[in-house]
């Protein structure tokens, strides 16, 4: 995922919601936010690196609930190794230099003893050299592939589990033949559609265009001429946030959406919030979790997350629910190990397994296998068309 401004709407909403956050307690100098009252003195210390100011804030409050249900759910269960679990909050969204020097403040001044990220690429790309693989680092978002940094483990969807199987099954459904690819200009949308190329091919299918435009663009109208023009069957969509909403709405005004199959690998919840229903007709996204999944431990998950949190910012998606997973990786890997390290974790990291909301979660070469899930949007949401059980990563680190 990548910064990006976002939903009029949901931003100013999200400046009374960041406030909240902001006054639930504090570090001091750390600029890190503490999740609750002083906990026991053996407690293990995690940093949370979430986006809790600018354009991706939007996530903040769904995905620090998500970060407390877990630490609930796990403390009830005794903890990890007999230890309950305390969570403090940095911000990750004001950039990788930030983020880097408020996660140093939690390691150094705080003596946290583990990270879990839920944030942009950026941040991740600079998180890794300041630790130095000295400490475990959990990120959960959808990401680009191609990572292997010492003490990462990743549970976010890469791009050969959202599209290897998704693309020839609705090509077939949906008598696909020409794709028009379209994202923003920097390293997720551009891997994403190189790979996409491929699956296309295979499937029998061509792409007549691709495009890609600076997170400052907001005004599609170019694109959409050339999409019209084109003779699309569908349109991949790597637009992130903002850029995806004014797309998909511009595109539902033009006409297009009766005719056209949309495919996103970064629309979730809220950005399906601010696209409208009313615009998303033939729109389908494919990700590890929807909040519509009929799973028993999905619907248990969900039905805790709305007895706890609610309001306009607690809207469950599936980026905030990656957040719960990294946890569980996390919880996993210290059971299995028997204490808490990069050495240890990785000694046993291959073929560490959990069930969560997402179901069976099983890692291999720090990435994850998982169910993938096509879901079409719908008249109460995202409707879950399609399940690809235990789609690997395609990744190779070796440990």
């Amino acid at each position: 995922m990548q910064r990006r401004t976002f939903l009029g709407r949901a931003l100013r909403s999200l400046a009374g919601s960041t406030a909240a956050i902001s006054t639930s307690g504090s570090l001091g100098l750390l600029g890190a936010l503490a999740s609750s009252p002083a906990q026991a003195a053996d407690a293990i210390k995690i940093g949370v690196m979430i986006p809790t100011s600018g354009p991706a804030g939007l996530f903040g409050p769904s995905s620090k609930n998500c970060c407390l249900l877990a630490q609930d759910d796990i403390n009830a269960r005794g903890g990890i190794l007999g230890r309950k679990i305390e969570l403090l909050f940095g911000d990750a969204g004001a950039g990788p230099e930030a983020a880097t020097q408020t996660a140093l403040k939690l390691r150094k001044g705080a003596g946290v003893q583990a990270f879990i990220g839920m944030h942009d690429s950026a941040v991740r790309g600079a998180l890794p050299t300041m630790l130095r693989g000295q400490l475990p680092y959990f990120y959960t978002p959808t990401y680009e592939g191609g990572e292997c940094a010492p003490g990462l483990y990743i549970n976010g969807e890469t791009p050969a589990q959202q599209l290897a199987q998704v693309i020839p099954w609705i090509s077939q459904q949906r008598k696909l033949k020409r794709w028009y690819l379209i994202g923003n200009d920097y390293s997720w949308p551009r891997v994403t559609n190189t790979t996409a190329w491929r699956y296309i091919a295979n499937s029998g299918g061509s792409v007549v265009g691709e495009e890609y435009v600076p997170f400052s663009v907001d005004n599609f109208d170019a694109s959409l001429a050339k999409i019209r023009a084109s003779g699309v069957d569908a349109v991949l969509i790597t637009l992130v946030g903002g850029a995806s909403v004014s797309f998909n709405r511009a595109f539902a005004g033009l006409g297009l959406a009766p005719g056209i199959t949309r495919l996103g690998t970064l629309i979730e919840e809220n950005t399906l919030a601010g696209i409208g229903l009313q615009n998303a007709q033939n729109l389908y996204s494919s990700a590890g979790y929807f909040a519509s999944l009929q799973t028993a431990p999905a619907k248990a998950f969900a039905t805790r997350y709305q007895a706890r949190f609610k309001g306009a910012d607690a809207q469950l998606n599936s980026l905030a629910e990656s957040c719960y997973e990294g946890f569980l990786m996390f919880e996993e890997l210290a059971r299995r190990a028997g204490k808490i390290g990069v050495a240890g974790f990785n000694a046993i990291s291959e073929g560490a397994r959990y069930e969560g909301p997402r179901g069976a979660v099983e890692m291999h070469q720090r990435h994850v296998t998982e169910d993938i899930l096509v879901a079409r949007a719908g008249g109460n949401g995202f409707e879950i068309v399609k399940t690809f059980p235990k789609v690997g990563a395609a990744q190779s680190c070796k440990v």
